[in-house]
Order: structure tokens, then C-alpha cells, then sequence
């Protein structure tokens, strides 16, 4: 399993693969870890960290990064909900 975190293309099918979770189920939370996935790949391609344990902690950090981010720039939608204040069949 440690060996796997060191390969770059790893990272890419984790981020494919938590990009599909989100898309089958909306919770808005596996964007995040997909996009801080997909930066890892690039991490771990151009970088020479070994250490498996700051490999996840930088995964960590960098998915708590993007969820922020995602959080901050969609933060003005509505989810089109509407909140009924007066029911039509009260007299």
C-alpha cells in the first residue's frame, strides 16, 4: 500500500474515482477530496516525498483547501428550495 502512494497515476484514478462518487451521490464533500487527489498526482510526479505519512497529511490539507475554496465560491446558489410561508387552502 505505501508503495501505491508513490505513484503518480494512483493519485489520478483515486481523483476519477472520487469525482464519480460525487456525481452519483451530490454531498458536495468528494469534490473536494477529488480536487485535492488530482493535485496530489502532481505532488507526488514532480516532487521526491517518500514518507507515506506526510503524503496523507498533504492530501488531507489540500482536500480541506479545496473544499474551503469550493464553499467560498458557490456559497451564493440556492438550492431552489422554497420556503412556504402561507398555505393555500388556510381560509
Amino acid at each position: 500500500m505505501e508503495n501505491l502512494l508513490l505513484i503518480w497515476w494512483v493519485w489520478l484514478c483515486a481523483a476519477l474515482g472520487l469525482a464519480l462518487i460525487e456525481l452519483i451521490a451530490p454531498a458536495s464533500i468528494f469534490l473536494g477530496f477529488a480536487l485535492g487527489a488530482l493535485v496530489m498526482s502532481g505532488v507526488v510526479a514532480f516532487t521526491a516525498i517518500t514518507n507515506t505519512s506526510a503524503l496523507l497529511a498533504l492530501f488531507a490539507g489540500l482536500s480541506l483547501i479545496a473544499w474551503i475554496v469550493l464553499k467560498l465560491a458557490f456559497r451564493n446558489q440556492s438550492s431552489g428550495a422554497r420556503i412556504v410561508e402561507r398555505d393555500i387552502n388556510e381560509g
